[in-house]
């Protein structure tokens, strides 16, 4: 029988054993460990942003949405003053002449018939009749430019309401593959304690202890990249509220999804009908319209009536003076001007005009193409992103049972530690795919919303 010396020189180290049972106590653990902790500074803290806020502080933010609505406001102001336009003009003047010297009529005893100094005071009103359908197709032109203004605002809004749902899901998508890439460092630095360990008393081949140290080294990477991802996704956030970049936020997460009901047929239909660029291109159509009866109003003569009163004086406060027989008057005109004869330049005009509408009615048919288009993209993107989350929902569970199964093995010596290093990787990667298309999802949900011309969110107050 072996002494004691030769059985203590066949063991290991008791403290080596002690390293190897902490280091399976270590991969147990995070083997039990779910699979998304709620640890970290991010998970920890409490939401301080749903959704719905985070919308309604982007549209009150939003530098676009404030010059749209200036805009509105600019178009609103102008329809208001081509209404005063068909209203009649009251306007004053006053004249001083110094001649350079009195004239005097030939018959003596009339006297002075124009004094050496003259002065006039005019009151007039001007009244247009007919201006060739000028007055009308302005004032038409300035509320259908309202009606577009008006339109384009809502389009400003309904653009930001996707950007805001877009970059919350964003963050929320870089805060989980943060998570995600934590995990996956603190796993294999537990696992490259075993390997160190199971090297040292010749359990496991150098190799092993290598491959390991290089997963190690290449999770702290991706650990980095997803860190600085979501420092790229918190400041785009913050930049799209104008808030300063580095302002700590937690948003509300979003696990639960509504799958796709609408078919692409149906879709297609509602981007036809509810699309604000649609509306904004009839207008555009109706503005064109106008522009050519516009163009036309040389073809018609020009009527106004205009009605004068004269106060002549020889001095400042016109009260009359010698060689003004009559102080104050006043007279009535009608006008009419007709400009019969400009070498075509008239036909010209409105040819130009015309060229346009037909221009604007092609941009509607190209418009409709391109929504069809892109509700047809969008559609596709939500279905495809729908099936993955299905698809790696299950894939989830078998990812954790292979994981389970090779660390089961390893403990009992019937695996390697690459069997597990390659378990733990396949399930990280499984997670990855799923936190991306579950809010993918949402992002594509969003945008086939936008291709629709529906954004459904419900804006909640400020608070």
């Amino acid at each position: 029988m072996p002494n004691p010396g030769e059985i203590s020189a066949i063991l290991p180290h008791p403290s080596t054993i002690y390293r190897c049972f902490f280091g399976f106590i270590t991969v147990f653990c995070m083997w039990l460990a779910p699979v998304v902790p709620v640890s970290g500074d991010e998970t920890a803290a409490l939401p301080d942003m749903d959704l719905d806020r985070t919308v309604a502080l982007a549209l009150e933010a939003n530098i676009s949405a404030r010059i749209s609505s200036e805009r509105t406001r600019g178009a609103d102001a102008l329809v208001k003053s081509r209404r005063t336009e068909f209203l009649p003009t009251f306007s004053a003047q006053y004249n001083y002449t110094r001649n350079d010297e009195p004239r005097y009529s030939v018959i003596p005893i009339l006297g002075v018939v124009q004094p050496e100094e003259e002065y006039a005071f005019v009151t007039r009103v001007t009244q247009p009749l007919f201006t060739g359908f000028t007055l009308t197709s302005q004032y038409q032109l300035a509320r259908m430019g309202l009606d577009a203004a008006r339109l384009n605002e809502a389009l400003v809004r309904r653009d930001i309401v996707f950007e805001a749902k877009r970059v919350y899901f964003d963050l929320l998508k870089t805060l989980k593959l943060k998570v995600v890439a934590e995990e996956a460092v603190t796993m294999l630095e537990a696992q490259t304690e075993v390997a160190v360990n199971y090297h040292e008393v010749g359990m496991t081949p150098l190799n092993d202890l290598l491959k390991t140290k290089v997963e190690l080294a290449n999770a702290r990477q991706d650990l980095v990249a997803a860190q600085h991802g979501l420092e790229i996704a918190r400041a785009e956030f913050n930049l799209l509220l104008r808030r300063p970049i580095g302002t700590s936020v937690t948003p509300v997460d979003i696990l639960d999804y509504a799958p796709l009901s609408r078919t692409l047929a149906e879709c297609l239909d509602t981007g036809e009908k509810d699309r604000v660029e649609v509306a904004v291109a009839g207008l555009e159509i109706q503005i064109r319209e106008k522009e050519v009866t516009l163009a036309g109003r040389d073809y018609y003569p020009m009527v106004q009536v205009q009605g004068n009163y004269y106060k002549l004086g020889t001095d400042w406060q016109v009260a009359g003076g010698e060689g003004i027989s009559d102080s104050s008057f006043w007279d009535v005109q009608a006008q009419a001007r007709w400009d019969f004869w400009q070498w075509g330049r008239t036909g010209h005009g409105v040819a130009e005009k015309k060229s346009k509408l037909a221009e604007a009615r092609l941009n509607r048919t190209e418009l409709l193409d391109n929504i069809q288009r892109e509700v047809k993209q969008a559609w596709l993107k939500a279905d495809e992103f729908e099936k993955n989350i299905v698809t790696v929902q299950s894939a989830i569970d078998q990812a954790r049972e292979g994981f389970r199964i090779s660390e089961a093995l390893f403990k009992e010596q019937m695996a390697t530690s690459t069997d597990v290093l390659d378990a733990r990787t396949q399930l990280s990667e499984t997670m990855t795919r799923y936190y991306n298309a579950l809010y993918d999802f949402q992002i594509a949900l969003a945008a086939l919303d936008r291709a629709m011309g529906k954004p459904t969110i419900e804006i909640a107050e400020v608070q």
